[in-house]
Parts: structure tokens; sequence; C-alpha cells
């Protein structure tokens, strides 16, 4: 199995969460690339069995870069389908909008008929980071980590 950590930052905290969760992968016997949007061939999603993309929140909702990624996508509209997906986000302030933006990439996620797995406590969407990436996030990356490759694993056995 092969996952790829896609993000987008500018100022290095949602680049620091995709670091924490392709870490966490690997700690979980699983292959793992990571990559920033701006660099990355959408095409080579297609390579992945589990996609998981972060963005930094703005205004709400996902970055320009993340959202041409999805754009983008579209040429391949079906074939990701069956594949894990799963969504993370930073913000500069609590109720500063980790969670629209989180979404807007699982509803993206969801209409390429990608499998995406809620958590029942921790960070609901995904994992988050506000301001800074604290003891919270970090666990919150963690746990995100190891129920992504759980559920890969029932996906994919």
């Amino acid at each position: 199995m092969k996952v790829i950590v896609l993000y987008y930052s500018r100022g290095g905290t949602t680049k620091r969460i995709a670091e924490l969760l392709a870490d966490f992968v690997k700690e979980e016997k699983v292959d793992v690339d990571i990559a920033d949007t701006e660099n990355f061939q959408v095409d080579k999603l297609l390579d992945y069995d589990g996609i998981i993309i972060g963005s930094p929140t703005y205004y709400g909702s996902l970055a320009a870069s993340v959202k041409n990624l999805f754009d983008q996508s579209v040429a391949f509209h079906g074939k990701l389908d069956g594949k894990v997906g799963a969504a993370f986000s930073t913000s500069a302030n609590l109720a500063g909008g980790n969670e629209t933006t989180a979404l807007s990439i699982l509803e993206a996620m969801l209409i390429h008929g990608m499998i995406i797995q809620g958590d029942f406590k921790g960070d609901h969407y995904g994992s988050v980071a506000v301001g800074k990436v604290d003891y919270r996030a970090e666990q919150n990356c963690k746990r995100q980590a190891q129920r992504f490759v759980a559920l890969l694993n029932s996906i994919k056995s």
C-alpha cells in the first residue's frame, strides 16, 4: 500500500502537520510520500491507495493551490473511486474555519467516490492546528494516521 500526504503551506504550520501525519503513517509500516500541491502532478494521485490532503484556512475555505489540484483532478473523475481519503487544516484563530476547510477537501474526495472516515472524538473531520502545532494537534495527527491506516488495511486486505 502507498499513501500520499499533500499540502499547501505558506507559513509552515500546514507543512508541519503534513510531516507529522506522514511520519505517523510510516510508523504503521505503510509507504508514504509527502508533497506540496504546488509541485505535484495531479495524475500521480492514481498511484496511491490513500490520499491525505491539507490546507491552511483562507476565508473559511481551502487555499487556491489545493482547490486547483481538485479542479485538475476532474480529468480523472471516477478513477479515484474506492481510494481512502482524509483531510487536515490549519488556521490562525480558534473558530477560524478549520472545519469548513476540512469539509471542503472531504466534499471533493466524496465526489471522487473516495472512502472517508470521521472521528467520534478529537478532531472530527481531520487534524487541525490553531496558530501553531501543539501537543493536542500532534496527538490528533497520530490518532488520525493510525485510524487512516487501519481503514486502508481493512479495505485493501
